[in-house]
C-alpha cells in the first residue's frame, strides 16, 4: 500500500505546481510549493485540504477564471494522478460559492475524473444542491467514458471509502436508484463493480430496497447482471438475511445439520489460533447448495459481544451426503480490530441460520 508520501508528496506537489505556473503564465505559485512544508503527520485527505486551500488562496477568486487555468492543464499529460484529488476539491469549492459556477463546476469534474477519479469532490455539490447535483449525475450515465460513468456511481456512494458522508444520501437511499438502473448493465465491468458496491452500501441503510432492486435486475439481466447482484448483496448474504439469501437461491437449510462441531482448545492466549471442525450432512432428499460461514462473538471493552461473520464456503450437497470442514482463525492484532480477554463464542452458519454455539476464552 503506498504511503502518503508517495501519493501526494513533496514531489507531487511542486508538479502540480508546474503544470498550474505554465496554465497561468506565472513564474511561480509559492503559496501551492509551500504547502507540501506542512504535510508531516499528516494524512491523505488531510494534505488534499491543505494543497487545495493553497490552490483556493493563490488562484482567482472568480471561478470562471479558476476554471480557465484548470482546463489549461489539463492540455498537459504531465496534469494527473493524485495531483489531482486536490485540484478537484478546490473545483467544488470555488464553483458552489459562485452562482453561476455549479454546472460548469461539475461539468469541469466529469472532465478531471479520467486523470483521477472526482468522487470526493462530488460530495461538495451534493451538499449545495443535491437535487440539481443528482439531475446532472443521471445525465453522466450515457457518456463514452467509462471513467464518467463509474463517477456517476461512485460519487453518490452512501458509504464511499475515504469521502465524506452526505446527509441526504443516507437519509433518502431511494434517490440514487435511476442512477444504478442506468449502469447495472454497463458494458465496463469497472462501471459495474462500482454499481455492486453502491447497492452494497444501500443495503446497510434499507434491506427491503437493496432486495427489491436486486430482484428487479434479475428480471431483467444480461449474463453479468448474477455477478453484480451477489457482488451487491454480500453484506446481507453475510448478516444472515433471508430475503437475500433466498433471491440467491440458497434456501433456509431445513434438512441440512451440523454435527460433531468441536474446537481444539478452549483457552486461547492473546495473538494465538483457534481450529475448529464440523460435519455438515444434508438429511433431505434432494439436492441443495449451501452458504457456509461462521460467526466470531467477540468481547467488546464493556463486556458484551459482537458478532462478526466469516466466510468459509460455497458447497452444493447431494442427498445423504456429509462433508467435514475444518478452520483455522488467527487472534492476532490487526488494524482494524481490538480484542478483548473474556468468554468469546462461535457459531457456524448455514444459509445465515446460525447452528451450534461454542464458547472459549480468550486471554489478555
Amino acid at each position: 500500500m503506498p504511503t502518503a508520501d508517495e501519493l501526494l508528496g513533496t514531489a507531487v506537489v511542486a508538479d502540480l505546481a508546474r503544470c498550474l505556473e505554465r496554465a497561468t503564465g506565472r513564474k511561480r505559485l509559492d503559496g501551492v510549493r509551500g504547502s507540501a512544508a506542512g504535510f508531516g503527520g499528516l494524512s491523505l485527505s488531510e494534505r488534499t485540504r491543505v494543497v487545495r486551500d493553497a490552490m483556493l488562496n493563490e488562484l482567482p477568486d472568480d471561478y470562471s477564471a479558476f476554471a480557465q487555468i484548470i482546463r489549461a492543464a489539463l492540455a498537459e499529460d504531465a496534469f494527473t494522478g493524485w495531483m489531482i484529488w486536490p485540484v478537484t476539491e478546490a473545483v467544488a469549492v470555488s464553483a458552489t460559492q459562485d452562482p453561476d459556477g455549479f454546472d460548469d463546476g461539475m461539468a469541469l469534474l466529469a472532465e478531471l475524473t479520467s486523470r483521477l477519479t472526482g468522487e470526493f469532490a462530488i460530495r461538495t455539490f451534493l451538499d449545495a444542491d443535491f437535487e440539481r447535483a443528482l439531475e446532472i449525475v443521471l445525465g453522466w450515465t450515457d457518456r463514452e467514458d467509462e471513467h464518467v460513468r463509474r463517477l456517476a456511481s461512485e460519487g453518490t456512494r452512501t458509504r464511499l471509502p475515504w469521502g465524506r458522508r452526505v446527509k441526504a444520501l443516507t437519509a433518502r437511499p431511494e434517490s440514487t436508484i435511476a442512477i444504478l438502473d442506468a449502469l447495472y448493465r454497463d458494458e465496463s465491468e469497472y462501471v459495474r463493480r462500482s454499481v455492486a458496491n453502491h447497492l452494497n452500501d444501500l443495503s446497510r441503510i434499507d434491506p427491503v430496497l437493496a432486495v427489491s432492486v436486486a430482484k428487479r435486475w434479475l428480471g431483467d439481466a444480461d449474463p453479468a447482471t448474477p455477478k453484480v447482484v451477489r457482488h451487491a448483496l454480500r453484506s446481507l448474504v453475510k448478516a444472515g438475511d433471508a430475503d437475500a439469501l433466498a433471491l440467491l437461491g440458497f434456501a433456509p437449510p431445513t434438512d441440512v445439520v451440523v454435527a460433531d462441531f468441536v474446537l481444539d482448545r478452549d483457552a486461547v492466549a492473546a495473538g494465538g489460533d483457534l481450529s475448529f471442525d464440523f460435519v455438515l450432512t444434508n438429511q433431505g432428499a434432494g439436492e441443495v447448495t449451501v452458504v457456509i460461514d461462521y460467526v466470531v462473538h467477540h468481547v467488546k471493552a464493556n463486556g458484551l459481544t459482537t458478532p462478526k461473520v466469516f466466510k468459509l464456503a460455497t458447497r452444493t450437497l447431494a442427498p445423504g451426503i456429509a462433508i467435514a470442514i475444518g478452520k483455522r482463525h488467527s487472534f492476532r492484532p490487526i488494524s482494524t480490530r481490538k480484542y478483548y480477554a473474556g468468554e468469546h463464542g462461535i457459531e457456524i452458519q448455514i444459509n445465515g441460520v446460525r447452528q451450534g454455539r461454542k464458547v472459549f476464552q480468550l486471554g489478555g
